[in-house]
């Protein structure tokens, strides 16, 4: 890789681990569901007006934006509402691996390999770690809402795979067009559960901490993060750039710890540390000789 896209592999890890800082920031003044509403009004406009719907059916674009925008963040923004602190959401996210690779068991008949087996135990293992040892630092319900937005991520990259395979289509165009479909139900969602009145006060009292919060997850976290990675994986392969997004959580946690005053207990770095090596596991995994099948000796 050269030095430059070393550099800018680097910014989108920096964008990305800021990300969770951000919108616990942002939602010190603006409800869960109405700040996942004006980050994707951001994210859609003026971008909707520049660049053509993608050429696929209605019902794929309505699936993608249904699951990896709505249901992501609506679960995300309300779990760090309800007590999941964003160090321990950065990591607790990634999650959408293994999601991942449920539903592509399910839905894509992919089979597991070798190196899965032991993956996913050691992930497992350490998000009960996390989960069980916070020590009043984390809530049951946010870590609960965290691993739903995990698993509607896990479900957008299986939908995101299909219309790979069946449509030709432009990062922009998908970015652009599938965060048109939260909107109105992220809208619909604020008003139902957080009310009329909450929403009304949010607006009328709109800091500059909010906007600035809104600006950055529409425009850096979403447009330059996305953008910025799409521009890796068309010049390197999936292999060589994945890995990289292991350093998000830990730019995550060490953000929350310096800008937050997050600090997790010992049994939950040990089972950070555990998460991060099944993913490095998942990842790598199938370039180790002891998940290789040996050849027959003569």
């Amino acid at each position: 890789m050269q030095t430059k896209d070393k550099c800018l592999a680097a910014l989108v890890i920096l964008c990305w681990g800021l990300n969770f800082v951000a919108i616990k920031w942002g939602l010190e003044g603006i409800p869960p569901l109405l700040l996942g509403a004006l980050r994707f009004v951001g994210v859609v406009f003026p971008a909707i007006l520049l660049v053509p719907r993608p050429a696929m059916p209605w019902r794929w674009l309505l699936a993608y934006g249904s699951a990896i925008s709505l249901g992501q963040f609506a679960f995300l923004f309300s779990a760090m509402k309800f007590g999941m602190p964003a160090g321990m959401a950065s990591l607790v996210l990634q999650s959408q691996v293994v999601f991942t690779l449920l539903f592509a068991m399910i839905w894509l008949g992919e089979r597991w390999q070798p190196h899965h087996w032991v993956a996913l135990p050691l992930a497992g293992f350490g998000l009960y770690l996390i989960a069980t040892h916070g020590e009043g630092n984390l809530t049951l319900i946010g870590f609960v809402l965290t691993l739903c937005a995990a698993a509607c991520w896990g479900l957008g990259n299986v939908i995101n795979r299909q219309i790979g395979l069946r449509y030709h289509t432009s990062l922009p165009s998908l970015i652009a067009w599938g965060g048109l479909v939260p909107i109105l139900p992220f809208f619909a969602l604020s008003w139902l559960f957080e009310g009329p009145e909450l929403i009304a006060s949010s607006l009328l009292n709109f800091s500059w901490q909010g906007l600035l919060c809104v600006l950055y997850l529409s425009y850096v976290a979403t447009w330059l993060g996305y953008g910025l990675w799409g521009r890796l994986l068309m010049r390197y392969p999936v292999a060589q750039v994945a890995p990289l997004s292991l350093l998000i959580p830990c730019v995550g946690m060490v953000a929350a710890a310096l800008l937050l005053d997050e600090h997790p207990t010992p049994l939950q770095w040990l089972g950070s540390g555990l998460v991060l090596l099944g993913f490095v596991v998942h990842l790598l995994g199938s370039r180790l000789r002891w998940f290789k099948p040996q050849s027959a000796t003569r």
